[in-house]
Order: structure tokens, then sequence, then C-alpha cells
């Protein structure tokens, strides 16, 4: 069984209905795969090779976020892109793009066991992001995504709906993250609650229990 990195915080056990009172909601998505991408995005022969596998190809407008029959694409740089999808795929995804671009000037690397998510919502979710961090986060459109630092760790901020956002960290300083939000959150009356129940429409159906 595939432990949280949150484990030590047993948020199962605090899981609860979100009310009026809540201002900030979230949940945990700890479970889902994370692919990196490398490559040039002028290189014809790399771009089609993973949109054959993705059925789409790989955007180019930076921070954009993208939504695939094998999971969500974000942008990262010029020449970089994470796609997450679902933890039963991985093994085949990492196996389909290594064998698309064998022999190219290109990368494929499973980084599951380093990264992991969140989802934070509810009325007051980006006065609690403003906090945390120096980003323009009422400039994120739906449908894009930043990276940026909040206090001394770096996470990626993708935001899918109007309702909410997802916060991509790394699993190493995941005890450093929940602590900050935990703490910055409290004048917010933050609700610990289920995927099901703080649901982002693209990136919560790619999380499984196991």
């Amino acid at each position: 069984m595939l432990e949280s990195p949150l484990h030590a915080f047993d948020l199962p056990a605090r899981v609860a209905t979100p009310t009026a009172q809540n201002r900030v909601v979230v949940s945990e998505l700890g479970n889902m795969g994370y692919i990196v991408l490398r490559g040039k995005a002028d290189d014809e022969s790399f771009m089609q090779a993973v949109a054959d596998v993705l059925g789409q190809a790989l955007p180019t407008q930076p921070m954009t976020v993208l939504t695939t029959t094998a999971g969500v694409v974000l942008w990262v740089s010029p020449d970089e892109w994470l796609l997450v999808c679902k933890r039963s795929t991985r093994d085949s995804l990492l196996a389909a793009l290594t064998a698309a671009v064998q022999d190219m000037f290109a990368q494929v690397v499973d980084n599951s066991g380093g990264l992991t998510a969140m989802r934070l919502s509810g009325p007051d979710h980006m006065l609690l992001l403003r906090q945390m961090g120096p980003y323009d986060y009422e400039s994120l459109a739906v449908g894009r995504c930043a990276s940026t630092v909040v206090s001394k760790t770096g996470l990626t901020v993708a935001r899918t709906d109007e309702a909410g956002v997802v916060l991509v960290f790394r699993r190493s300083f995941a005890d450093y993250t929940w602590r900050l939000l935990e703490r910055t959150a409290l004048p917010y009356r933050l609700c610990i609650t289920s995927p099901a129940q703080c649901a982002d429409p693209v990136f919560t159906p790619l999380f499984e229990t196991v």
C-alpha cells in the first residue's frame, strides 16, 4: 500500500463535511502518477511521437494546463512538461512514451515518488494563497498553472475551475508545506475533507484509493 507523505498528520481521521463557516477547504490527492517529459518543442518528430501516445500535442504556450485522455499535462518550461496521470496507468504510459521517443533528443522520467498534490478550495482560498506566497494568484486564469515559492519551498499551482486550485509539490517538503498551510489557514477555519467533497474537475478523477 502506498503511504501518503502526510501520513503522520492522520488526515483521513480528520475528514469532515465543509460548512459555511469553513472558508478554506482542502483534500489530499496523494496517489497519482507523475511523468516528466523533456524535449524540443520545435522538434516535429518528438512532438508527434508524444501526441500519438497522449492523443493531443504537448502545449507550447507558457503556463498551459492541458487535459488529455492520458491525464493532465502542465507546461513547465519551453522544453519540459509534467504529465499527471492515474497511478494505475503510469507504468503503461511510461513504457509507451519511452518507446515513442527512443533514439530522439528527449527524456521521459517517472517522478511519482517525488511529487504529491492537494486540492484547495473554499471562498477564501485565494486569500490564503496570497498570505503564503508572493505570486499574483488572482491573475491565474482557468486553464493555467504557475510555479512559484511559498516561504522556503516551491510548488506548482494549477487552476482548472473558479472554485479552487491544485497544489503540486515535492513529497520531501510535504510535511513543511502542510504545516505552513495549516497554520496560515487558522483564521479561515480550515476544513479537511475527502476528494469527492473538494473535487477538482480535472485532477480528482485521476486520484485512486489504494
